[in-house]
């Protein structure tokens, strides 16, 4: 009897272990889908959203991505932009460099669009911010997506 009251305690144990392991997430866990928006830039003309999502790679601190850049300009309109990038992270730094993929959306013929990249400051596992760094410069936030790691 002494057994299975030993067995069932430790049982209920590690049960009530469970939640506090599952809720530590490593903060400079940055793989899955995320979501970025800058601030105003070019005199509050220009904006830009989008998503990103990060893969492992074999090479420890590097990721592939991808990212959809949307930036809506009050003097030539929206580009719609597919990207495919590098990341590399190196502590709490993480830096993007993009190659444009394909243009699915341009308003104003025969603008050139510079590929976007990022150097960004991990806060936790749900927040990124930093600046893009591109054919001009902003702060940008970058938020987790709720749909996390798939």
């Amino acid at each position: 009897m002494a057994k299975l009251v030993t067995a069932i305690m430790a049982a209920l144990f590690s049960l009530a272990l469970l939640p506090a392991q599952a809720d530590s997430k490593d903060p400079t866990d940055v793989l899955g889908s995320w979501s970025f928006q800058t601030k105003p830039y070019r005199d509050g003309q220009c904006i830009m959203t989008g998503t990103m999502r990060l893969s492992s790679h074999p090479e420890d601190g590097l990721y592939e991505c991808e990212l959809t850049a949307v930036e809506v300009c009050s003097m030539w309109g929206r580009s719609v932009v597919e990207q495919s990038c590098k990341a590399r992270r190196f502590g709490n730094q993480v830096s993007v460099r993009s190659q444009i993929t394909q243009m699915l959306e341009q308003k104003f013929e025969g603008l050139i669009y510079v590929p976007d990249n990022f150097t960004l400051t991990i806060q936790d596992h749900s927040r990124m911010w930093g600046a893009l760094v591109s054919a001009a410069t902003a702060p940008v936030e970058f938020r987790r997506s709720e749909d996390g790691i798939s």
